[in-house]
């Protein structure tokens, strides 16, 4: 299996499914946790140095910071339901509480943080949502934590392709630190997939070939995206859903594209407004 894929296991005590640290991955950004819960159970957590985006992929909770309650939050119960999610931003230092009220899927994305912002609700009306691409290459983005809203490091966004389409497509890639040309971020891809039992392809690969990956990635996966391109394609009859997490030293979203295939950018009925 390649290195770069982390398949879910068995919940823990604590309700832990899958995990990467910013050690694990060798990388000084991006950290990720997925749990899953079930109704009336909690996740007690102290952020620590990190600032965090608690994402309610499916179920509903109470979410409660230093204190401060969110209660009866969630909107959907699978990722593939047309609503954006809620999530709750916690600032470094701050101690969260997650109870579930059903059964639940949270997503817990970290980057580093000094405690800058308070914590704050996010709701489906606050993510921007839109339609990417054309054709084969059309997706659904909801822009979760995007650069114009508050935050020290993160980024996050989830985006849903239809089954037959690609994604994160034409490819593109942020890894050199270049500004005003490019950005450097690491990032990483949570993979769910409709039915359950299928995959999909994700590639990623740089300009010399040096890395150069192309995966079957299962549902519940986490696909390290290091650096290069990294294109996703939903197989005919799966639908693909993922949670895309991205830090780095500037909290923007400046990315190169492939010139091997920028041309498909005026290929189509009009030009996309980005790439995840």
């Amino acid at each position: 299996m390649s290195d770069l894929i982390i398949k879910a296991g068995t919940p823990g005590r604590d309700g832990l499914v899958s995990a990467l640290s910013k050690e694990s991955a060798g990388w000084k950004y991006v950290g990720f946790e997925v749990y899953e819960l079930q109704a009336g159970n909690t996740l007690n957590r102290s952020a620590e140095a990190n600032e965090i985006c608690l994402v309610l992929l499916a179920g509903k909770a109470d979410v409660r910071v230093d204190g401060r309650l969110f209660a009866g939050i969630g909107a959907r119960m699978s990722v593939f339901e047309d609503n954006a999610p809620y999530a709750v931003y916690v600032p470094a230092g701050a101690h969260y509480e997650v109870t579930a009220l059903t059964e639940l899927e949270i997503a817990v994305c970290l980057a580093p943080g000094t405690g800058k912002y308070p914590a704050r609700l996010i709701t489906p009306s606050d993510a921007a949502v839109e339609d990417r691409g054309y054709g084969s290459m059309s997706r659904r983005v909801v822009n979760i934590l995007p650069e114009q809203s508050e935050a020290e490091s993160l980024l996050v966004v989830e985006v849903r392709t239809g089954g037959g389409n690609w994604s994160s497509y034409p490819p593109h890639k942020h890894d050199r630190d270049n500004l005003p040309e490019e950005s450097y971020l690491e990032e990483i891809y949570y993979h769910r997939v409709n039915p359950a039992h299928g995959f999909v392809v994700q590639r990623v690969y740089n300009d010399d070939r040096s890395l150069d990956e192309t995966m079957a990635v299962p549902d519940r996966s986490i696909v390290l995206v290091p650096e290069g391109y990294h294109p996703v394609s939903a197989p005919p009859g799966y639908d693909s859903y993922y949670l895309n997490v991205m830090a780095g030293p500037v909290r923007t979203w400046v990315f190169h594209n492939d010139p091997d295939h920028e041309w498909l950018f005026e290929a189509g009925a009009h030009k996309p407004a980005g790439e995840e």
